[in-house]
């Protein structure tokens, strides 16, 4: 007898109780291996054909890639999620975050609604068709190290996948269709200057003044970007730029020699990571230059391009039939662009809320649960069990 995998809240609380964090802290950060295994054998369980893709720049870390049906026909549809959860402050929480547990009709538990959640949704819908005779691929792709640089997205090339006709992105949406979003870079601003004694300004060149004016001309790029650039699609309709931290200095009694600010900068459409980067070498620069010191930018991860699928597409139309919804847009980032980039059409729709992610007592929505399911079980029906045709007819 052909084996099958466990139900679907005992799947979500074996990965729940799972821990795969993802970290920029490496006392913090952990291995996903274990839940792409789990996932492995569920998966092979129903007849898909599994491939384990390590990293190489990551030890630990894998993707995993997951077929049914022809992978060598054309179109299909592929189901996306990551693997990995932020770190959780496990004492602030009313319940152990790692065993799932129900309140209320809320199922709360690490990863719950960000994202591992999708997998056992997935799988669900993929369970009715275990003995179909599928005419294009499904695919499910499971990442690594989301959460931290998208490390497992980055490293998928189009020879990885079969090159489907839809790829859906199972972020927490609350089920309404995504198809665009704005783009993310995180960059660290250092003033380098000389300390001397604060008896004799000088007996050096404060980085922590120069950093005050350097703040100065990044908000006036900001303005600058921000008139520039304007988006009604988004509840926010123009690109970001936050200051976030800034470390600078070590005594009252010194000049401070040192000075570091880290920035987030969130781009629409159209907006490259490069040319702003450029933008913000220009604005900089007369800084360094009048006050004597050295200013150097650093990219902290290597960011994330903005989103944009055509509202046009067949695949936008169909999801727009599927869901009732006209597809509509989020300011947080995902993997939607690097799917994009090989040549899938690309929907970002997942079941829970964004509000509930990197949260206290995160949790997903028991009646958001069968809704997606059944979701999943129409747009697999009509990518793979149709005769397949090209993108776009």
């Amino acid at each position: 007898m052909a084996l099958s995998p466990p139900p679907l809240l005992q799947q979500l609380g074996e990965l729940v109780a799972t821990p795969s964090v993802s970290c920029t802290t490496p006392e913090l950060d952990m291995s996903n291996q274990a839940v792409v295994d789990r996932l492995a054998g569920w998966l092979e369980d129903l007849g898909f054909s599994v491939r384990l893709m390590p990293l190489a720049e990551a030890p630990g870390k894998t993707n995993l890639i997951a077929t049914l049906g022809p992978a060598d026909a054309p179109g299909g549809l592929l189901l996306a999620g990551h693997t990995d959860t932020v770190p959780c402050d496990a004492h602030r929480w009313q319940s152990d975050p790692f065993v799932l547990t129900e309140r209320e009709g809320r199922l709360h538990g690490l990863g719950t609604t960000d994202m591992k959640g999708f997998f056992p949704i997935a799988i669900e819908a993929a369970r009715r068709f275990r003995q179909a005779r599928l005419q294009a691929p499904l695919t499910v792709l499971a990442t690594a190290d989301e959460e931290t640089g998208m490390a497992g997205a980055r490293a998928l090339t189009a020879d990885d996948l079969p090159r489907a006709r839809l790829a859906v992105v199972g972020e927490p949406t609350d089920l309404r269709p995504v198809r665009m979003h704005k783009g993310m870079m995180m960059e660290a601003i250092t003033v380098l200057g000389q300390a001397g004694h604060s008896s004799d300004p000088g007996l050096g060149r404060s980085a922590l003044e120069a950093m005050h004016e350097a703040i100065g001309e990044l908000l006036r790029f900001r303005a600058e970007l921000q008139e520039r650039h304007r988006h009604p699609g988004f509840a926010v309709p123009v690109p970001t730029l936050n200051l976030g931290c800034i470390h600078g200095g070590d005594n009252p009694n010194r000049i401070c020699g040192e000075c570091e600010l880290h920035i987030d900068l969130r781009p629409l459409p159209g907006m490259t990571l490069a040319a702003l980067r450029e933008g913000l070498q220009r604005c900089l620069q007369p800084v360094a230059e009048r006050r004597g010191v050295d200013i150097h930018l650093r990219a902290l991860f290597d960011g994330v391009n903005a989103f944009e699928q055509d509202p046009d597409s067949e695949a936008m139309q169909r999801i727009a039939e599927f869901t009732g919804q006209e597809p509509g847009a989020v300011s947080f980032a995902t993997e939607a662009p690097f799917l994009q980039a090989l040549g899938m059409d690309v929907v970002v729709l997942g079941p829970g809320s964004i509000a509930q992610a990197h949260q206290v007592d995160e949790y997903l929505d028991t009646a958001q649960i069968r809704p997606a399911v059944e979701l999943l079980e129409r747009l697999i029906g009509h990518y793979c069990l149709a005769s397949p045709t090209a993108p776009g007819s």
